[in-house]
């Protein structure tokens, strides 16, 4: 009997010690030091999809003149705005609310005066250069001033994150960091070096990638380290949460368990020394 006792005092001890020691796969990061420097491979920035919606606005001198180029509506037929996304890249003035621009299934929209702009591919600032320079090519306005934002640039989070839901952002620059931030953070059960980004290629299409939240250079360089309009971010749940689903799915894995175990082992060894003696 002291052999089972001895025996399972030890393979206690020893459950319990290795319970106690500290996950290696919770902590973002855990390479860097005060110092450490990260490079991303590349900065993206937003480019302007089929089916965005813009906010354009001309500023001149003449406040008559720049209503000309401005579509203005003080609400739409259901008595609302016409922004669908929490007024994020609407611009209002003292005659109502700037309608959005819708881009076109070929990347082209309307704009008042110069007709259809093409403008797919082109950046924020590169979009308020061409109309800039498109109106006083045609000698339409001195010194205009074009801004440009994006009204429905968001990004959906799923999975396992505080506060799944798309959320909507109006950034040239916007990396995954700061998408789980707005999300709340992953949950202590999210799997942080294999998350899942879908990047829409538009025309029904879809690539995937994974990304590593435990290594920061490998992040970095990452494709989708800054993130495009419509991207999808999946969190999946860790082993251990997935055996949560099933009945009895993390009993092995606890040390209660294991001490019942070692005991009964204990118990049957000890028999069988005293049946041999």
């Amino acid at each position: 009997m002291r052999i089972k006792f001895i025996a399972t005092g030890i393979l206690a001890a020893s459950l319990m010690l290795g319970s106690c020691s500290t996950p290696k796969n919770v902590a973002y990061f855990p390479e860097l030091e005060t110092g450490s420097m990260v490079q991303a491979a590349q900065i993206l920035e937003i480019k302007v999809k089929p089916e965005d919606k813009l906010s354009i606005l001309v500023s001149t001198q003449d406040p008559a003149l720049s209503l000309l180029f401005n579509l203005v509506q003080v609400q739409n037929r259901l008595g609302q705005t016409t922004s669908n996304t929490n007024s994020v890249g609407t611009e209002t003035n003292s005659t109502g609310q700037t309608s959005l621009y819708t881009v076109d299934s070929a990347g082209d929209i309307n704009f008042p005066v110069l007709g259809k702009l093409h403008i797919a591919g082109l950046t924020r600032e590169q979009i308020a250069e061409k109309i800039t320079a498109d109106l006083m090519k045609e000698d339409l306005v001195k010194d205009p001033i074009v801004t440009v934002e994006f009204a429905n640039t968001g990004v959906s989070i799923i999975g396992e994150v505080k506060s799944p839901g798309r959320y909507e952002f109006n950034r040239d620059h916007m990396t995954i960091i700061d998408a789980i931030a707005m999300a709340g953070d992953l949950k202590i059960n999210g799997m942080r070096e294999n998350i899942l980004v879908m990047r829409n290629l538009g025309g029904g299409q879809q690539e995937a990638y994974r990304v590593n939240l435990l290594n920061a250079q490998e992040l970095a360089s990452s494709p989708v380290y800054y993130l495009q309009q419509d991207d999808v971010i999946y969190v999946e749940p860790n082993d251990k949460a997935k055996r949560e689903t099933t009945p009895n799915g993390n009993t092995p894995y606890t040390p209660s368990f294991w001490i019942t175990l070692g005991s009964f082992a204990t118990t049957i060894a000890t028999l069988i020394i005293t049946l041999t003696r």
